[in-house]
């Protein structure tokens, strides 16, 4: 039997035919790859990993190499190594070294077309994230298991943040354990809204989330609505934003944590709460000295995979 892990669909076009475009990477960097691909590139979907069973043993893996339906649009394979080696270096500019990326070789087929809409569906399935914290796919039907369940309905997408993802699932646990009923949230780089969406189902009094990448905004309020959820979203920045929170989430990737950590200060509280994640366990020194430098308190590490969240405290209040 043969087991996708991972697959993040986007729009898809009416073409007869595909690319599979096939890169090799640090498995550890798949999420990071995986959304240059749909940013940069005419991206349908992407598989994280592929294994082969036998008798309940795993007896091959795709894992290192990602696999990414392309749309062919036209797009040659020159331009498609061009954006990749251009993406590459900027990786390599924000301290990623060869080893941790991997070699980026890739290869490209043109194959007939599929229905992947109806192919991704079926590889999705309900994720417990938590005893209290369950996370599902639209289109499954689901009863809670206990009266106090946190059920969050999502249609994945190619807005990152579907809840199967070990740095969404971090947050989400931060927030079951140290959000306050009645506080005010804000989701920095919100994505597809799950965490601000979690915030609100925990009892978030008000609940903002933003991003960056205009392509999100309408994706996170439909997941709202779909919700229930009372949440404000916008296109904006942390250093835009002129509010001040008693918890904070910033699932970003190390370095941006790092650049931006005065402005994600200055908009908490005094004694605010802020988890900070999308950190890989070797890159955690760079966000915790940001953190020290800006005279933040480290309350925790959590850990999954090879992933951390940092949950700290602004004991100093704002600035």
């Amino acid at each position: 039997m043969q087991d996708m892990t991972d697959i993040m669909p986007s729009k898809t076009e009416n073409n007869d035919f595909y690319l599979e475009l096939q890169i090799k990477i640090n498995p550890d960097i798949e999420d990071i790859v995986s959304e240059i691909c749909f940013e940069m590139l005419p991206c349908e979907g992407v598989v994280l990993a592929e294994e082969t069973y036998k008798d309940l043993e795993m007896v091959s893996t795709t894992e290192g190499t990602l696999k990414v339906f392309l749309y062919d649009n036209g797009i040659s394979e020159d331009e498609i190594r061009a954006i990749l080696a251009e993406q590459r270096n900027i990786l390599k500019s924000r301290s990623f070294s060869d080893d941790e990326l991997g070699s980026w070789n890739l290869s490209l087929q043109k194959k007939e077309n599929q229905d992947w809409s109806k192919k991704w569906k079926e590889k999705w399935d309900v994720t417990h994230v938590s005893d209290r914290i369950t996370v599902v796919p639209d289109w499954i039907e689901y009863s809670p298991l206990r009266k106090d369940e946190v059920v969050i309905r999502l249609e994945p997408g190619c807005a990152f943040g579907t809840g199967t993802h070990q740095t969404t699932q971090l947050c989400m646990k931060v927030i079951e354990k140290y959000m306050s009923k009645g506080a005010k949230m804000a989701d920095i780089g919100t994505g597809s809204g799950i965490l601000a969406i979690c915030a609100a189902k925990f009892g978030a009094a008000e609940v903002y989330g933003c991003d960056n990448d205009p392509t999100v905004i309408d994706v996170a309020k439909e997941n709202a609505l779909k919700n229930n959820a009372n949440c404000v979203f916008e296109l904006n920045t942390a250093d835009k934003i002129t509010e001040n929170y008693d918890f904070v989430c910033a699932n970003i990737l190390h370095n941006v944590l790092a650049e931006i950590m005065p402005d994600l200060k200055n908009i908490m509280k005094n004694n605010a709460i802020m988890v900070l994640s999308g950190i890989l366990d070797e890159k955690k020194q760079v966000v915790i000295d940001a953190i020290n430098k800006f005279n933040l308190e480290l309350l925790e590490e959590a850990h999954q995979d090879q992933w951390v969240a940092l949950i700290v405290k602004n004991a100093e209040g704002c600035y």
